[in-house]
């Protein structure tokens, strides 16, 4: 049942302050993510590069789900082997360990499928540069829940509402808390809760300590 405003003045100072934290935050994003952008130009070239010398393409992009529950093409340096979804079939069908590591956490921690430049890469985290290409046209923010695919949508039950409410991030409260090496559970418990106490202090905070993360290449691969 919805609440009459007079009866619930601590929704109406949370929606009041969301409404101006968005517009700051929009701003921050757009200014950051480009300033990177520019600085990280000769990454992209020489990434380029080195990933067309298999005669595969540089970048991948893969649907996610984004704010409104609007789908969105999600940018990476590719770290795979061409005909990586093919490969992954192939690999779960013929291991029940791996099918049951990827049905658990969605990612497999000794992925045959990723390349050597591949790897290194997703150990530096150089792989999710391309996304700020997604900051700038709005489709991420560089702070947020963790870009999902259709298929991981049910994991989320009631808190799918809190993730759609914003835009998915380049970073986050998962990425800066153990990575893949957090349960599922656990990251939809994140995501949900940075939405719900979400404010530029935050973010600020997740930014430096994804920079340590980073560094330390905690829990990444």
């Amino acid at each position: 049942m919805v609440q009459d405003a007079a009866a619930a003045p601590g929704s109406v100072i949370k929606r009041t302050h969301h409404t101006a934290y968005a517009p700051v935050k929009r701003i921050f994003d757009l200014t950051f993510a480009t300033a990177a952008l520019l600085l990280a130009s000769p990454v992209f070239v020489l990434g380029a590069l080195l990933l067309r010398r298999d005669g595969g393409p540089a970048f991948y992009a893969q649907l996610r789900i984004g704010r409104g529950g609007q789908p969105f093409r999600c940018y990476k340096f590719r770290t795979m082997v061409v005909d990586a979804d093919q490969a992954l079939s192939d690999c779960l069908a013929a291991c029940p360990q791996r099918r049951a590591e990827w049905a658990q956490w969605r990612k497999l921690k000794d992925d045959p499928r990723v390349t050597p430049l591949g790897e290194f890469l997703r150990r530096s985290s150089l792989d999710e540069l391309p996304q700020l290409w997604n900051v700038i046209r709005g489709d991420m923010s560089l702070v947020g829940p963790r870009p999902i695919v259709a298929e991981e949508a049910a994991w989320y039950g009631d808190a799918l509402a809190l993730y759609e409410s914003v835009r998915p991030g380049l970073t986050g409260v998962w990425q800066t808390s153990g990575r893949s090496d957090i349960s599922y559970p656990e990251r939809v418990a994140m995501d949900a809760a940075y939405v719900r106490q979400r404010n530029l202090w935050v973010d600020l905070k997740i930014l430096a300590k994804t920079v340590l993360v980073v560094a330390r290449k905690t829990g990444a691969y």
